[in-house]
């Protein structure tokens, strides 16, 4: 096993006398191309190109001598240090941190970033960093090839953002350009880069603060609201136990895409991205819409309304993690299900209705559940009847996906 093992981060600027001095004495040196080629990596020294991080750790742990690693910015901020500190590796490093790259580019950018999400894109989190930059009003995207500003543009169509791309950051070549989603998408970005996604309506805990990133406890407490807070009466399938109840079978979270089918007033939209998720609302009403747009407003968060008649109004849709069926009843159950999201939650005001969508669910491979929900409500002034409500809540979960 290496005798020791020092991670050295390098954003561009001259190395730090304890980077120069871990260097000096190094007999191993793994990094990238542009790393191995800087001048104060001895002559004698073994080198190894970085390309698989677990590779160079299984080379480091059989190396007799003294192992640096380079690496781009902060390597204990998405960087390497996580994989060479793996119990496999047996590995105990010591790390001389740079600036991060995402720090550089929102300087570059002089914007603060303490409320930012930072998340990274590789193709197959492409679609969930995509999800974030939905929900959100600042994001960083840690890009890597084939998951760059162009592929982030194309999958944000239809919701409008600006991106800060910074190019090559602490090099030569570095370069900053600010363009809008719709752009990006028309020109060649060299890597490696970051992108600042901005844009929407600042909400409660996005303005900075106590905690880096979106504050989950700004806004009224509650998983859902009463129909008080959305400005008054709210349909049969609105109302807030039944809503509670779908919000919990759908459990919607941060990078994950709802579509909400018949909208209605917003109430479950709104729940949904309060919960951190990034929401598309679809209802055939244009009121529907209007009413669904003010209560994003009145709250702060960032939906995409779609006005159009489902299932035909669903073909172009981006494709969702969880579905709730707000409306339409087993044909729009059934093109859902056909675009296999991993949840979908609907309801029925009939057994012989639950029975139909029951069933549909289950050719498409769902596992379902069928409750029924009776819900009082009461006047505690003088505790008598103030309203009743009786549903079928029905959910489908896809098995082989899980939760």
């Amino acid at each position: 096993m290496a005798d020791r093992v020092t991670v050295i981060g390098w954003d561009g600027s001259p190395l730090t006398d304890a980077a120069r001095s871990a260097l000096g004495a190094a007999t191993l040196v793994a990094g990238a191309a542009h790393h191995l080629a800087l001048p104060e990596v001895p002559r004698g020294a073994e080198r190894i190109r970085l390309g698989s991080v677990a590779l160079a750790a299984r080379r480091i742990a059989a190396h007799r001598g003294t192992a640096v690693v380079l690496a781009d910015g902060d390597p204990g901020f998405f960087g390497v240090v996580r994989t060479l500190r793996a119990p496999e590796f047996g590995l105990e490093v010591e790390v001389v941190p740079g600036v991060s790259s995402v720090a550089a580019a929102f300087a570059r950018a002089g914007m603060p970033w303490d409320d930012a999400h930072v998340v990274v894109a590789h193709p197959r989190t492409l679609r969930r960093a995509v999800n974030v930059c939905r929900a959100h009003t600042k994001v960083a995207v840690l890009t890597s090839p084939g998951a760059g500003p162009a592929e982030l543009g194309l999958l944000l169509e239809g919701v409008h953002r600006t991106f800060v791309i910074c190019e090559e950051l602490g090099t030569a070549r570095e370069q900053v350009s600010v363009v809008t989603s719709e752009k990006a998408a028309d020109h060649t970005w060299r890597d490696p880069n970051v992108v600042i996604v901005v844009g929407g309506r600042a909400g409660a805990g996005e303005s900075g603060g106590w905690l880096a990133g979106r504050d989950p406890a700004g806004g009224p407490r509650g998983w859902s609201l009463p129909a008080g807070e959305y400005g008054g009466e709210l349909g049969e399938g609105e109302r807030e136990p039944l809503r509670t109840s779908q919000l919990a079978r759908l459990g919607p979270r941060l990078g994950d895409l709802v579509w909400d089918i018949g909208c209605r007033s917003g109430a479950f939209a709104t729940d949904a991205a309060r919960a951190g998720a990034a929401v598309i609302a679809v209802d055939s009403d244009p009121g529907a819409c209007a009413r669904t747009d003010a209560t994003a407003r009145r709250y702060g968060v960032q939906l995409q309304i779609v006005h159009g008649t489902a299932p035909h109004v669903l073909e172009n849709l981006p494709e969702p993690d969880v579905v709730r069926v707000g409306g339409g009843g087993a044909a729009v159950v059934s093109a859902v299900a056909d675009r296999r999201p991993q949840r979908i939650v609907t309801h029925a005001a009939t057994r012989d209705t639950a029975e139909l969508i029951g069933r549909n669910l289950t050719e498409h491979g769902y596992q379902v559940e069928c409750a029924l929900l009776q819900s009082v409500e009461l006047d505690t002034r003088a505790w008598t009847e103030k309203e009743r409500s009786v549903a079928f809540l029905l959910s489908g979960v896809l098995p082989a996906r899980g939760n």
